[in-house]
């Protein structure tokens, strides 16, 4: 009996089109894209979306600075973005950006849905506003003395003194960040989407979608400090879309970014000529299976407010919302001000993709716990296991193959094929778990047989009689067979040195499917370098403009 293949929707978060990408932006976007090729070499299918998140005051404030519109600012990244990612063999379906008529459609359908069916309401809320700006303030545009301890230079919402939480009204000497002035509190009417009347619907979703453990209890602690309604509108001037019956109201941007993952579905759909719409594979009783990939930081958006804003709208909830924490940089927090930064385009100009592929796979796991880059130890890692280990195979039997015209004998040890052929599922099998760590440890401890392999026929000793000609060729051909199933592990996390690789055996086309085949009387390329090592050189580069900021 075959097992029916799946129909998989795959997100990664919407990274913000005011800035190119990070490498804590790649870590999500590797960790997904690894787990996308995947399911692909299993037989799923996929559609793998993301999207630049493109409205609020933020972006507003770098269109005004770089004297552009927010039009021109979103495309400007959205374009740069997309050529990053691609840039380290991230390859999406469609990767959009939010503002868009697509996402547009879907906002005001969710908004609409969600108003009719009792969801939405009005308050009158106290803000604090720049009267010279003439803008509403939001959190972090607003500083002052903190409202528990009096310490000064805080932000809007809370502490990083002592702590506190508050609202930035409560701020003591609060000054605009803009204008340098003193806010005065004015009074609006702000639309709140009720997540207090969908508690028990959000608990359910919890309950049936796996969720990391550490994920559920962080989200536990939330419900026993008691939801909140959540404030969905922003006052003009504000770059986003407008709220339908109202002039001077903006949806917040947390409303409309996860509804970016539909909008860039409906992209999809239209750019393939499909004959059906977003919503036909979004609906409660679409057979697709919805997963996001996201940092711990923005979880309350993803696992509280998105589940509870589609289960009002009547869409489709996730399946699962997979959750990892942040990247450090050589033990330290990235940030720029601290010169402790890495840009993704400083390292693509200096170093091949797959190297921190790798290195970042070597590192996630299913928890959340954070992971630190440390150059030193990326470095050897990629030097010793891809290099000095896997790559090594091919190259240590590399000139027996040459003298017998690079081609492959009729003979191998098939008993050990079999037991690499049985570990290799393992291996896809933690990739399915999220836990790439473990699937790399395996996937070494395989190239360490390989070689041992090697050592102990000694095939460099049997070369120095021609007697032994026949048993040099069958040393070798059952260590290109190794290499090969070894190669297929590591495609997913490696891919375009597989597919260098895949050249080389001549095998063009191979991958889980054919795992259990033996190649034998098979001719393969002639031996070029297929990966080289990382240079103290390149660490040094990349140490310098981390520290430039």
């Amino acid at each position: 009996m075959t097992t029916k293949k799946k129909e998989l929707i795959i997100t990664s978060a919407l990274p913000y089109a005011n800035g190119p990408l990070h490498f804590g932006h790649l870590l999500e976007h590797i960790q997904t894209d690894i787990w996308v090729r995947t399911q692909r070499i299993l037989g799923n299918k996929c559609i793998y979306l993301c999207a630049s998140d493109a409205h609020g005051t933020p972006i507003m404030m770098k269109a005004e600075e770089e004297n552009t519109s927010p039009e021109k600012l979103v495309d400007k990244y959205m374009n740069e973005h997309k050529k990053t990612l691609e840039a380290f063999q991230v390859n999406h379906d469609c990767y959009y950006q939010t503002h868009s008529e697509e996402n547009k459609k879907y906002s005001e359908l969710i908004y609409n849905n969600a108003l009719k069916n009792g969801f939405i309401s009005k308050k009158n809320i106290k803000q604090l506003y720049d009267q010279e700006k003439k803008l509403f303030l939001a959190d972090r545009y607003v500083q002052g003395n903190c409202p528990k301890c009096n310490a000064p230079h805080q932000y809007g919402d809370n502490c990083d003194v002592c702590g506190a939480k508050y609202e930035a009204t409560e701020l003591l000497n609060p000054v605009s960040i803009f204008s340098k002035k003193t806010p005065v509190i004015k009074e609006s009417e702000h639309l709140f989407f009720s997540l207090t009347k969908l508690e028990n619907e959000v608990k359910e979703w919890i309950d049936k979608s796996s969720l990391q453990e550490s994920v559920v209890n962080k989200l536990q602690e939330w419900f026993k400090d008691g939801l909140m309604d959540w404030d969905i509108s922003r006052d003009a001037p504000y770059f986003g879309f407008k709220i339908p019956g109202f002039e001077d109201k903006f949806f917040y941007v947390w409303l409309d970014a996860p509804i970016g993952y539909i909008g860039t579905l409906e992209k999809y759909l239209k750019d393939m000529k499909e004959e059906i719409n977003a919503y036909d594979l979004w609906k409660e009783s679409s057979e697709f299976e919805i997963y996001h990939f996201i940092g711990k930081d923005i979880l309350n958006f993803h696992a509280l407010f998105w589940p509870a804003l589609l289960h009002a709208a009547e869409f489709k909830k996730p399946t699962n919302v997979f959750v990892h924490g942040f990247l450090t940089l050589n033990g330290n927090k990235m940030s720029k001000s601290k010169q402790n930064f890495l840009l993704a385009d400083q390292y693509s100009k200096e170093l091949n993709s797959d190297y921190l592929r790798y290195y970042l796979a070597t590192k996630l796991t299913n928890k959340i716990d954070d992971i630190d880059f440390n150059l030193e130890d990326f470095q050897k890692k990629v030097n010793t296991d891809l290099v000095g280990k896997f790559i090594n195979i091919a190259s240590r039997v590399n000139k027996f193959l040459k003298n017998n015209n690079n081609k492959l004998g009729s003979k191998i040890d098939e008993a050990l094929i079999k037991e690499f052929h049985m570990e290799a599922k393992n291996v896809f099998d933690d990739f399915v778990n999220l836990d790439y760590s473990n699937a790399c440890k395996k996937i070494m401890k395989l190239a360490d047989m390989a070689n041992q392999y090697i050592d102990k026929n000694q095939p460099w000793v049997l070369a120095k009689e021609s007697i032994n000609e026949k048993e040099i060729i069958q040393i070798s051909s059952t260590a290109i067979n190794l290499f090969r199933i070894l190669n297929i592990c590591l495609e997913p996390i490696i891919p375009e040195t597989a597919s260098k690789i895949k050249s080389y055996l001549n095998l063009k086309d191979d991958s889980y499917v054919n795992l259990e085949a033996f190649i034998k009387n098979h001719e393969i390329e002639s031996f070029e370098p297929l990966m080289t090592r990382i240079e103290d050189d390149n660490i040094t580069y990349l140490q310098k403009v981390s520290e430039s900021g």
